[in-house]
């Protein structure tokens, strides 16, 4: 009896170490069913936006090849009415000449008659030998000789599918800060990380996150290959948290553990390098406000670490803006122009400092860097300017619209300039004009002053008008709106001109 009791109660303990672990498989399961789902979300935003990028990519297509028909149609119409007038005046002297010699003939003085007959016999030849071969011939075709090879195109398209994954391949291991490598320096933050020792999972790339220096959600500040970052314009004299992940064709790994790091104490403190990590007892967050305006973020694309349906453009790294002290102590930025944010028509050169573009309409690119306090100014050297167009420069939100001219919409605050004179526009307003244009070699210059919230602009070094703009507040980018008669280069990092600080210190 108590053998048996014995064998049954040793049978009951497999048992129910069977349901237990058929409980924790439940649990798995149902995390999973959530998991498909939330990944199901995110993989049709994905899919959405990348097709959505393609049609887009397919409009602005259409556009410029519409452009082109419409200019063989001018042309061809051009032509053709060029030789309809041509042909008018010759055939309304040939009428008049025959109306005069009719008459002649009718003359009946043979006297007169031989006078002028052979006058009028060669002017007769002369003129039949100027309807000479292909004068009455069209010089145009009406035919449009442009044929859309569109079959590669729609070959691509009916074979766009998803790339298979290996169900076997693992996702990558959580990365290792680096702490004897990374450091702060001033307002900047160098971080560094690593693969796990031993991890032999293949790794696509990396993305590491800051949070905003108050404790607030973490946000993407470099998506790439490399495994060290430098981020700059963080606040004076704040603490803020890093942490990294990898990603490759499988999916996103854990975070890695999280960075605690602290900026200097402010712009005036002596030069110095504090090693990571920072203790949290002596981490003194002073500073309450979100990431400072040199700080650059770009959003990544989403999902893309799922499948292979994307385009390097859209991996995005954080641009290092380079900073210094003038004089009086203002904080200068150095930048260039954003190819990121930029309308796809923009020709960038001269490591971004150089901009054109391939459209007779006006485009819109932006500075990498934005201000929403300090005094700032930079310079635009015409390097080329035909045919009279109307270049804008200023400033604007990051989402201002990008294939108008700047300061359309109420996004921006411009100065738009042709050879003669200039105005300033915000939302399509229109105001005070001045004379004095610009011609190729000419400098515009532009002071943002967010201190005393004003927006003013020059020409070679003397100021365009009155203050363009006031009661400027929030974030700004320096933006630039032209076609393809203009090339402009950037010049940042430059002293605050003499105009204005004379005006300043003026009673």
């Amino acid at each position: 009896f108590f053998s048996l009791q014995s064998q049954l109660s040793q049978a009951l303990n497999g048992l129910s170490d069977r349901a237990k672990e058929a409980k924790e498989f439940l649990v798995q399961l149902r995390n999973m069913v959530q998991q498909i789902q939330e990944n199901s979300v995110e993989f049709e935003a994905c899919l959405v936006a990348q097709c959505d990028a393609l049609i887009d990519a397919l409009n602005r297509r259409k556009a410029q090849l519409l452009s082109r028909v419409n200019k063989e149609h001018e042309h061809k119409l051009k032509v053709v009415r060029d030789q309809i007038s041509h042909c008018t005046v010759k055939l309304r002297q040939t009428t008049g000449l025959m109306e005069y010699c009719l008459e002649v003939i009718k003359e009946n003085d043979p006297s007169g008659f031989l006078q002028i007959s052979d006058a009028l016999i060669r002017r007769v030849h002369l003129t039949e030998d100027q309807w000479g071969k292909g004068t009455l011939t069209p010089r145009m075709t009406t035919d449009f000789d442009l044929n859309l090879d569109n079959a590669p195109l729609l070959q691509s398209i009916h074979q766009l599918d998803f790339v298979q994954m290996k169900v076997s391949s693992p996702v990558p291991a959580p990365p290792i800060l680096q702490l004897e490598e990374c450091c702060t320096h001033n307002n900047s933050a160098t971080l560094s990380w690593k693969q796990p020792p031993l991890s032999t999972v293949q790794v696509e790339g990396y993305i590491l996150e800051l949070d905003d220096g108050n404790g607030g959600q973490f946000r993407e500040v470099y998506v790439g290959k490399e495994t060290m970052c430098t981020v700059d314009g963080l606040h004076f004299n704040s603490t803020y948290s890093a942490r990294v992940k990898a990603f490759n064709k499988s999916g996103v790994s854990p975070y890695s553990k999280t960075l605690v790091l602290q900026t200097s104490e402010d712009t005036q403190s002596e030069e110095q390098t504090l090693p990571f990590p920072v203790p949290l007892e002596r981490s003194q967050l002073r500073r309450m406000s979100p990431f400072s305006s040199t700080l650059n973020l770009q959003p990544s694309f989403p999902g893309r670490s799922y499948f292979e349906l994307r385009s390097s453009a859209h991996q995005l790294s954080l641009h290092s803006s380079l900073q210094s002290l003038n004089s009086a102590g203002e904080l200068m930025a150095w930048f260039s122009f954003d190819p990121a944010s930029a309308h796809a028509d923009i020709i960038f050169s001269n490591d971004n400092l150089t901009v054109t573009c391939n459209s007779y309409d006006d485009r819109v690119v932006l500075g990498k860097t934005g201000f929403s306090k300090g005094l700032h100014y930079w310079e635009l050297s015409i390097d080329r300017y035909d045919n009279h167009p109307d270049p804008a420069f200023g400033v604007a939100r990051i989402d201002v619209l990008k294939d108008a001219m700047l300061g359309k919409d109420d996004k921006a605050w411009a100065m738009y300039v042709d050879n003669n004179r200039s105005w300033f526009m915000h939302n399509n307003s229109h105001t005070n004009r001045t004379e004095g244009g610009i011609t190729k070699g000419a400098t515009v210059g532009v002071l943002l002053d967010l201190t005393r919230r004003t927006l003013t602009f020059s020409i070679n070094e003397d100021q365009q008008g009155p203050v363009a703009f006031e009661n400027l507040e929030g974030l700004f980018f320096p933006a630039v709106s032209l076609n393809r008669n203009v090339q402009v280069t950037l010049h940042t990092g430059l002293p605050v001109p003499e105009f204005y600080t004379s005006r300043s210190a003026m009673p």
